[in-house]
C-alpha cells in the first residue's frame, strides 16, 4: 500500500503526528506493534498519575480532621480497587485516541514495521506481512527502561526475564499487591514519583541515588526541597550511593549498597530500577534506510529531520528530552515540515514536571546553568506559606523561584515546588518564549486568591519588592 506519511510507533509522539498530518490533509498510515498510546498512556504517564491521584485523595482523607471534617472509621487503601480505577482511566484514554484516529481517517496497522529501503517499510502483522511505501516516514518508536548489569540484576540468559524481586516502571505499575518494603535505585523523576506513591500507602521505601541530590538535572533547590519532604515523611534517602549487587535471602532480597559511610546491606521485598531509559532503535532496518544512529539515539535537527531527506524521528528515540509532551510537539513539527510547512521545536520552553506531593515543575535555565552561561544573575524566591490560597488548602510546603538576567530582567528560568506546580509552570514557558521580563510578569494581574500569585511575588522578589514578605526577607531573594 502507499501513503503520504507513514509513522512507526503509536505513542504520544506517533499518534499526535498522525492526527496532525491527517488534519493537514495527508494520507496517513500509523504502525504500532502493541497498543495505541505507547508507554505513556499504557504503562507510563497516565497510569502513574492515576495511582498518584488515589494516593493524594488517601492523604487528604487522613487529614480530614484538619479541615473540620469527621470521617467515621479508619480510611484504608484497597490496592486492587485502586488498580482497577487506574485500568479504567487507561482504557478510556486509549479508546478515545483510537476513536480520534479512526475519525481522522488514519489507517492503523498493528504489527512491527522495519525499513527495507528509505521509503519502504515491511510490517509483520498477526495476519502476515504487508508492505508500505511512503513519501515521508516518522520514526516514533520510543524507549525502554535501562537494566542494571550488576550481580543479581541481570536477567537469566535462558528466559531473558528479570529476577523475581526486580521491577522496572511497568512492573511496578502492575503489582498485584503492595510490598512491605521497596528499594528504589535512582532518584530521578521516575524514582521519586514511585517513592511518593508507595510510601503514601504504607510501604517502607529507600531511595539510592548515585549523585549528591535527588532530581539531578533540575534546579538544586528543587531536589533539596523534595529530599527534605520525603525524609520528613519517613522515606530513607541514600545520596552519593550505589547498589553493587542483589542477593536472594530468606525473607526477600538483600541489596549491597556502597555509601559515603561504608557498605550497607538492605533487605527488601522488591527492588525498582529507575535509572533511565534507552531508545528503541534495534531491528528497525535503519541501515537499509541509511539513517544515522549513535549510542544515544537517532540525531535530528530542530525540524525533527534525520540525515536522510524525508525521514524524521521524534521523542525518546532521538535520545533528546524524554518527555511525552516533547514527543507530541515533535510529531507536529515533523509532519508539518514533511508537508511543506516550516516548524521547529525549541527546547528552551519545555517544562519538566514531577508529580510528587507537593508537585515540582521547572522550565528554562537552573540557577547553576545560568551561572555557567555567564549571566549577571538575579534570583527571586517566594515561599508558599505566605500565599493565601496555599493556606486555605492547608498545603504550604514549597516555593516559587525565578532566575533572571540582571541588566534587563529577562526571565531565564522558573522553578516551582507547590500543589499544581505542573499547571503553574506554563507561565514561565510563555515568558521564555516571549523573552519576557520580571517587570512584565509583575505588571500582569494575577487573580486572588490563587497559587499563581506566588509567581508574581517571586518576580517582585527579584528586586526585593515582594509585597507579602517582610522587607528584609524580600530583599534576601
Amino acid at each position: 500500500m502507499k501513503a503520504e506519511i507513514a509513522i512507526l510507533g503509536g505513542g504520544p509522539g506517533g499518534y499526535v503526528a498522525a492526527l496532525r498530518a491527517a488534519q493537514l490533509g495527508a494520507q496517513v498510515v500509523l504502525i504500532e506493534e502493541n497498543r495505541i498510546g505507547g508507554v505513556c498512556l499504557n504503562v507510563g504517564c497516565i497510569p502513574t498519575k492515576a495511582l498518584l491521584r488515589s494516593a493524594e485523595v488517601y492523604r487528604t482523607l487522613r487529614r480530614a480532621g484538619e479541615f473540620g471534617l469527621r470521617v467515621e472509621g479508619p480510611v484504608t487503601p484497597d490496592w486492587s480497587a485502586i488498580q482497577a480505577r487506574k485500568e479504567r482511566v487507561v482504557e478510556q484514554l486509549v479508546h478515545g485516541v483510537e476513536v480520534l484516529l479512526r475519525k481522522a481517517g488514519v489507517q492503523v496497522i498493528q504489527g512491527r514495521g522495519r525499513f527495507t529501503a528509505p521509503k519502504t517499510l515491511t510490517v509483520t502483522t498477526p495476519e502476515g506481512g504487508r508492505s508500505v511505501e511512503a513519501e515521508h516516514v516518522v520514526i516514533a518508536t520510543g524507549s525502554r527502561p535501562i537494566h542494571l548489569p550488576l550481580p543479581g540484576f541481570t536477567p537469566a540468559a535462558e528466559s531473558g526475564q528479570a529476577p523475581a524481586g526486580v521491577l522496572d516502571s511497568s512492573g511496578a505499575l502492575a503489582l498485584a499487591e503492595l510490598p512491605r518494603r521497596l528499594l528504589i535505585v535512582g532518584g530521578g523523576v521516575i524514582g521519586v514519583e514511585f517513592a511518593a506513591l508507595f510510601h503514601a500507602f504504607g510501604v517502607e521505601v529507600t531511595i539510592v541515588e548515585m549523585l549528591s541530590r535527588l532530581l539531578p538535572p533540575m534546579d538544586a533547590d528543587l531536589g533539596q526541597a523534595l529530599a527534605w519532604t520525603l525524609g520528613q515523611r519517613g522515606v530513607e534517602i541514600l545520596l552519593d550511593s550505589r547498589v553493587s549487587r542483589l542477593d536472594a535471602v530468606t525473607d526477600g532480597w538483600q541489596a549491597t549498597v556502597i555509601t559515603p559511610h561504608g557498605e550497607r546491606r538492605i533487605t527488601t521485598d522488591r527492588v525498582l530500577v529507575a535509572v533511565g531509559r534507552r531508545p528503541n532503535v534495534e531491528d528497525l532496518g535503519l541501515e537499509a534506510a541509511g539513517v544515522h544512529v549513535t549510542r544515544t539515539g537517532i540525531p535530528v535537527n530542530a525540524g525533527m529531520q534525520t540525515n536522510v531527506p524525508g525521514i524524521y524521528a521524534i521523542g525518546d528515540v532521538t535520545g533528546g528530552i524524554q518527555l511525552a509532551h516533547v514527543a507530541s510537539l515533535g510529531g507536529e513539527v515533523a509532519v508539518e515540515n514533511a508537508l511543506g510547512r516550516t516548524a521547529k521545536l525549541d527546547p528552551k520552553t519545555v517544562p519538566s514536571c514531577v508529580y510528587t506531593d507537593p508537585e515540582i515543575a521547572s522550565v528554562g535555565l537552573t540557577e547553576a546553568q545560568a551561572q555557567e552561561a555567564g549571566y549577571d544573575l538575579r534570583v527571586g524566591r517566594f515561599p508558599l506559606n505566605a500565599n493565601g490560597k496555599a493556606l486555605t488548602y492547608g498545603e504550604t510546603e514549597g516555593f516559587v523561584k525565578i532566575v533572571s538576567e540582571g541588566r534587563f530582567g529577562e526571565v531565564l528560568g522558573l522553578h516551582i515546588v507547590a500543589p499544581h506546580a505542573s499547571d503553574l509552570i506554563h507561565e514561565g514557558g510563555l515568558a521564555l518564549a516571549l523573552e519576557a521580563t520580571i517587570d512584565e510578569i509583575a505588571a500582569t494581574v494575577h487573580g486572588h486568591p490563587t497559587l499563581g500569585e506566588a509567581v508574581r511575588e517571586a518576580a517582585l522578589a527579584v528586586r526585593g519588592e515582594a509585597l507579602h514578605l517582610p522587607r528584609k526577607a524580600a530583599q534576601k531573594g
